[in-house]
């Protein structure tokens, strides 16, 4: 499967719709980016099971804006929803390689127990005074 085109008109449904999505935030100006183009194109073949989506900062800029990328390119990684990795700079053919393989051997569960944790109001604990 090729690269998917990511707008902020297809954006939501392409995450929603598909459990692991990779997404390079790059634009045509960028030379690291031109340079990272093919290393992701090769891991879009090797990996036909993933979507491979790319958004191109220039054209989609409050889809970039939306996200908080200040750097290109950026990778970054949702799995059923949540982003999971985000990271500025053009990663290698075999740090992409490993970085796939460690978000797919990523307990999904066990992510949204930590984020909900984070999310839990902090506990006063014992020895609160009461009024």
């Amino acid at each position: 499967m090729a690269t998917v085109e990511l707008t902020k008109e297809n954006f939501d449904q392409t995450v929603s719709e598909n459990p692991f999505v990779l997404i390079d935030f790059w634009a045509g100006w960028c030379r690291p980016c031109l340079q990272f183009a093919p290393v992701y194109e090769k891991a879009a073949e090797a990996n036909p099971d993933l979507v491979f989506a790319k958004v191109d900062t220039e054209a989609q800029q409050e889809l970039a804006g939306a996200f908080q990328i200040s750097s290109i390119p950026t990778l970054m990684i949702v799995r059923d929803q949540v982003a999971i990795f985000s990271q500025p700079g053009a990663l290698p053919e075999a740090a992409l390689t490993d970085l796939i393989a460690q978000a797919r051997a990523l307990d999904m569960d066990e992510v949204r127990a930590k984020i909900a944790a984070q999310q839990q109001p902090e506990d006063p604990g014992p020895g609160t005074p009461d009024a």
